[in-house]
Formats: structure tokens, sequence, C-alpha cells
């Protein structure tokens, strides 16, 4: 249940934040979630990977590579999804930085209710 939960929060933030970035678009309600998806299914298993190959240069910048990173991956799922697009990379960067930002305040809201609960 919790799973679904972030999933649709997800979805929400990748719907406002389309809504606010003009190099960036989502088709409809239900391509959000399937973005919110792959976007779950790319950090979770692609991430770590490019992480591990990109170390070095990762120490190098002292982390900001990892900046890169993310927004290579909002590009891949952006690739693998027609109803998704994100004009360049510095879209897919800005998308990136506020989607995280995002996701930690609407999964902190999560967290208060689940403590008062």
């Amino acid at each position: 249940m919790k799973f679904i939960l972030k999933l649709l929060l997800t979805a929400v933030a990748v719907l406002v934040l389309a809504e606010i970035l003009p190099g960036v678009s989502v088709a409809s309600y239900s391509y959000a979630i399937w973005v919110a998806l792959v976007i779950g299914i790319l950090n979770n298993f692609v991430r770590p990977v490019l992480i591990l190959l990109t170390l070095p240069v990762t120490i190098i910048t002292l982390g900001l590579f990892l900046l890169i990173i993310n927004a290579c991956m909002i590009l891949l799922a952006a690739n693998f999804l027609g109803g998704f697009t994100v004009d360049t990379i510095w879209w897919a960067l800005l998308f990136s930085l506020l989607l995280s930002v995002l996701q930690s305040v609407l999964h902190s809201l999560i967290k208060e209710e689940n403590k008062q609960s």
C-alpha cells in the first residue's frame, strides 16, 4: 500500500513539474503514473550500475556528477515512454532536481501522518 501511495505522489509531482517547466511535457495522468513507475525502476536497477561505472568521475567532481546521472535517468525514461518528453539535458537536470525536492516534501508528509496515527 505504501508503494502505491509513493507512486501516486511521484506521479502528482511529475504532473506539477510538467505544468511548470516548459521543456517537459506529459501527455496524460496515466502517463504520469507510468513515468513515476519507469523512473523508480531505472533508479533501482540502472542507476547503481552507472554510479559504480562512473565512480572515479564522481569522486573527482565531489559528487556533482551524480546530478548528470539523475538527468540521464530522466532522459532514459523519456526515451522509453512516448507520452513523456524532455527537450534537453538541462531541462532533465532541472526536472530531476525539482522532482527530488517535491518527492522529499511529499514523502515527509506521509511519514508525519503515520507518526500521528
